[in-house]
């Protein structure tokens, strides 16, 4: 069995029943092979991010444990946001759903696929709230 890890992983959706998509996403991360679901902030509507002209955002973050490595997790992830219709059309653009981990332990790493901490980390207010949310969860 692999070590278990903790990872928060950032929900946002801003296409379609957003409500829903978001609650999907839980369920199937929640489902991931040796992956819980520890925790889950409140959802919280904030404005696009980019500069592009689209819906508001509703967003979240989970904590979860995990044996999967962390490449395998953003796989894992990425599968998760294609069933559920998401498609990368434009940077920034509008989707169904959309999982970043924004952290996991308190591994630093950069590859061409995945950085950790998430570089956006430090510029969004309500990542950091939501990080302030979970804190309690993760001793």
């Amino acid at each position: 069995m692999s070590p278990r890890a903790r990872a928060a992983i950032a929900l946002g959706s801003n296409l379609g029943d957003r409500q829903e998509h978001l609650r999907a996403g839980r369920a199937a991360i929640d489902a991931l092979p040796g992956t819980r679901l520890l925790a889950a902030t409140r959802v919280e509507e904030t404005p696009p991010l980019g500069g592009l002209e689209q819906p508001a955002y509703l967003n979240q973050m989970v904590l979860v444990e995990t044996s999967l490595a962390p490449h395998d997790l953003l796989r894992a992830l990425q599968a998760i946001e294609t069933a559920n219709g998401r498609e990368r059309r434009a940077h920034w653009g509008s989707r169904t759903l959309d999982l970043d981990i924004v952290r996991y332990d308190g591994l630093v790493l950069t590859t061409t696929e995945l950085t950790l901490p998430h570089p956006g980390v430090a510029t969004r207010d309500f990542w950091q709230r939501e990080l302030a949310e979970l804190a309690p969860h993760d001793a």
